[in-house]
């Protein structure tokens, strides 16, 4: 995979050299850097996995958020869609972002909170038409007419948006991150991200609906795939879909009526 450049808003403020200078050493061999005080923006063009590039931000103790990237990118407010699911307590965030510009495969990052504990089937319905909340997405996003299966299936075994299960932990917080090799950013924007009440069961059931859906129960929550913010695009907003910042983002992961308002 050639190198990209991704961006992250990085916590500075007017004064903050020294501490640009220890960020350039912590990031150092993972390629090119360029520190934006003023503005808060660090830029790194690299061969490594964005996710990879956070943690060493991180890890100088300062806090980092990804707010731009140089291939496509999309992301999913899970439970805005203005409808009746925004009175469900489940809330998040779920990005996509491409992993080559010349094969496919989509990293997958998923925050979400207000799950009850356990696994639930999660998946990229073919539409994002939500006027009657997460009923009217379609079904499963599956362009090459397969059965319904696991993520780890060939893709003849699968739909292009089975995407497994997420866990919630113990406060109802379901977080995780992994690459998907069937997915390509493109095709998926303009389609909904479905959470489901009941875990997935792979297509391993011993009933016809197993190879439909997995058994997967009701939907609970879902949320519109819009594209998200490229290189300088868009600045500290998570995406174009509304005036949240990547801070209240960060610090506050839930969607909703509340989500604009200032913590």
């Amino acid at each position: 995979m050639g190198s990209v450049k991704i961006e992250f808003a990085v916590q500075m403020k007017k004064g903050d050299e020294a501490y640009a200078n220890t960020l350039r050493k912590a990031l150092d061999g993972l390629g090119e850097v360029d520190v934006d005080i003023q503005e808060g923006r660090v830029i790194v063009q690299t061969e490594s996995p964005w996710s990879e590039v956070h943690e060493k931000i991180e890890a100088t103790g300062r806090k980092a958020v990804l707010s731009g990237f140089g291939g496509q990118s999309a992301v999913a407010l899970i439970n805005t869609t203005g409808s009746v699911v925004d009175r469900t307590p489940v809330q998040g965030v779920v990005r996509f972002t491409a992993i080559s510009a010349k094969a496919p495969g989509v990293l997958v990052d998923v925050v979400v909170d207000g799950l009850e504990p356990g696994l639930h089937g999660f998946h990229i319905h073919e539409s994002g038409d939500v006027s009657s909340g997460c009923a009217s997405v379609g079904d499963h996003y599956n362009p090459r007419r397969s059965r319904h299966g696991s993520p780890e299936a060939s893709a003849t075994e699968r739909h292009a948006g089975d995407l497994g299960n997420i866990r919630a932990d113990e406060s109802g917080r379901a977080k995780t991150r992994f690459v998907d090799a069937e997915l390509e950013v493109a095709e998926i924007i303009g389609r909904a991200v479905v959470i489901t009440a009941s875990a997935d069961d792979l297509g391993q059931g011993a009933n016809d609906q197993s190879l439909i859906d997995g058994n997967s129960g009701e939907r609970i929550a879902c949320g519109i795939i819009a594209r998200s913010a490229g290189i300088m695009e868009n600045f500290k907003r998570i995406c174009a879909c509304d005036g949240v910042t990547l801070w209240d983002e960060r610090n506050k992961p839930l969607a909703g009526k509340d989500r604009s308002q200032k913590l």
